[in-house]
This record gives C-alpha cells, sequence and structure tokens, in this order.
C-alpha cells in the first residue's frame, strides 16, 4: 500500500506587486506519494519553483493546507519551520551553494551535524555516499572551486541526503550543466530513487523529466495534466520519450 507523504488541499500563493495582486497557485490539491519521483513541469511563470517552495516549508501559501507526514506545516513557525526542514527536507539547486573555504568532505559534514552529533557515524556515511554518486577519496580534501560543475552538483545532493531526508527537492538542478555532467547528475538521482528516496523536482528540460515515474503538469497555477510514467529504466527511454512527447503536446508545451 503506497503512502502519502504530503497532501496538500485548496492551496494558494499569491504575490502582490504595485497594488496588484499576482495569483500564482489556485486551489491546488496533490499528493506526494513515498518512493515516488515526481516532476513538476510548465512554462515559465506557470508557478513551479513556486509549489516546490510551499511544499517543502520554504515557503507559506496563502491559503489552503499543507500535510507533511502528519505535520501541518500551514501551522508552524517560521523557527520551527527551519527545524522541520533541517531534519526532514533535502535539497538541491541550480546554483550548488557549497561553501568555497571548506573542502569537499566538511561541506557534506557540516550539513550533516546539524542533525547527528555522532561525527564517526556521519564521516562513515558522507565516505560512502560520495563515493556512489561517483566523488572519490582523492577529492574529498579538495575545494568546491577544484570541482567540475557536474561533480559539484554531486556532492551538493550528498550534502542534501546526508541526513536521510523524507523528500529531497530539487530545483532546475542540471539546469547549469553541460549534457554529459547532466547525465552524470541524472543517474545519481536514478539511483538514490531506487535505492527508496522519494524526490520532488522541478524542470522544463524534458530528458530531466524522463528520469521520473510521475510529471506533474502546471499551467497558470493550475495542475492541467498528471501523467504516470512508471520506473525509469534505460530500455525503454525510447518508449518513455514518445509517452512524455505526446503528454507535453496536450499540454501545450
Amino acid at each position: 500500500m503506497t503512502k502519502t507523504i504530503i497532501r496538500t488541499e485548496k492551496l494558494c500563493k499569491t504575490f502582490s506587486s504595485g497594488g496588484i495582486q499576482q495569483h500564482v497557485l489556485k486551489n491546488l490539491d496533490i499528493r506526494i506519494v513515498e518512493g515516488d519521483f515526481t516532476i513538476i513541469m510548465g512554462s515559465s511563470g506557470s508557478g513551479k519553483s513556486t509549489l516546490l517552495y510551499a511544499i517543502s516549508g520554504m515557503d507559506k501559501p496563502t491559503l489552503g493546507e499543507i500535510d507533511f507526514a502528519g505535520q501541518k506545516l500551514t501551522k508552524f513557525s517560521n523557527d520551527r519551520l527551519a527545524i522541520f526542514r533541517r531534519n526532514h527536507c533535502g535539497f538541491v539547486f541550480q546554483q550548488i551553494y557549497l561553501l568555497d573555504n571548506m573542502s569537499v568532505l566538511d561541506n557534506v559534514l557540516a550539513s550533516g551535524l546539524l542533525v547527528n552529533k555522532n561525527k564517526r557515524e556521519l564521516v562513515k556515511r558522507a565516505k560512502e555516499l560520495l563515493l556512489q554518486v561517483g566523488i572519490n577519496e582523492n577529492s574529498w580534501s579538495k575545494f568546491p572551486t577544484q570541482l567540475s560543475g557536474g561533480e559539484a552538483q554531486r556532492v551538493g545532493i550528498v550534502r542534501a541526503i546526508i541526513n536521510n531526508p523524507k523528500i529531497l527537492f530539487a530545483d532546475e538542478p542540471t539546469g547549469a550543466l553541460n549534457s554529459l555532467s547532466s547525465k552524470n547528475v541524472l543517474d545519481v538521482f536514478s539511483e538514490i530513487n531506487r535505492s527508496g528516496q522519494s524526490i520532488v523536482l522541478v524542470t522544463h528540460d524534458v530528458n530531466t523529466a524522463l528520469r521520473g515515474n510521475r510529471v506533474i503538469y502546471l499551467k497558470d497555477g493550475v495542475i492541467c495534466g498528471d501523467l504516470q510514467l512508471g520506473s525509469y529504466s534505460d530500455d525503454d527511454n525510447l518508449e518513455r520519450h514518445e509517452r512524455l512527447k505526446e503528454f507535453l503536446a496536450e499540454m501545450g508545451w
């Protein structure tokens, strides 16, 4: 039986600028299931990132409810939200935000020590995860500026999952990478999803969207489509691409 991690009810987000209100999210009812790799797509201004920030507790909706693992995020204070995110969420952005004055390993440990005070246990897990994403021991003492963009983003993913988050949230994580680095990063996302990690990822890139088992399409703050792709495999990539292409055409992509 599938387990719901996030459920929203009548989720709305409105921004005001110059006395004009912009309704970015409009009465969204969404269910995110444990173990899913959920992709959020839509044109610029459709509300993709706004939705991601709302359901992850990074921003508060204007109206509506968000139930995250049985807790009502809309009832939390800003301080309580910060603690909740630290303990239950991982984040990967297009901008990687590694600390330039800290080594690769220390960047990962700095995030982990906010939750887990057992440094020996944390170092062991950090090294295992770095190896898993293809960052070998020779790179652990390097500084972020000594890494390629793809390597730095893989370190960013390790930093995001070091605390075993319930969900890994990603916003255009391959947007600044070349095609080879993008593939390497997407392979990491696919691998950790196969190991059970729930992922919600915003993208405008079709190749990235192919990695998800579910694609939600937003238009003007409303869900216009919801495609179930099934689990990703390199073997059925052509068929998946055709199904996604047809779906996006129906959405007016």
